[in-house]
């Protein structure tokens, strides 16, 4: 099987990906304390490339550029996200939740 030893979180969540040439909007589609995927529409990363990623408010989180399948991109975290950090990501940040009502009441429990 693959090398990778933490749960990913399926996840919509906007970001902002910073290069040594600027920086744009991303989407990120999936999230574990290590790395990410991104959903990257200039499409144009290469592997082992330094850059800077901020997810939601987030940030920013130093990472590297560990492969690319256009529109896709594997992102690895320098350091990893803290547990509680990564849970309060997916808590707060995650836009499938605008349809559902729960954004600004995780959980969905009646206010």
């Amino acid at each position: 099987m693959g090398e990778r030893s933490v749960e990913r979180h399926d996840i919509s969540i906007m970001g902002t990906l910073r290069t040594g040439t600027g920086k744009r909007e991303v989407t990120i589609v999936d999230l574990s304390e290590r790395g990410c995927r991104i959903l990257d529409r200039m499409g144009f990363l290469s592997p082992d490339l330094g850059v800077t990623i901020k997810i939601g408010p987030v940030g920013p989180v130093d990472a590297t550029v560990r492969w690319q399948d256009r529109p896709y991109a594997g992102i690895r975290f320098n350091n990893p996200l803290y547990p509680a950090v990564l849970d309060h990501i997916r808590t707060h940040f995650d836009l499938r939740d605008l349809g559902r009502g729960n954004i600004d009441n995780p959980g969905g429990t009646p206010g």
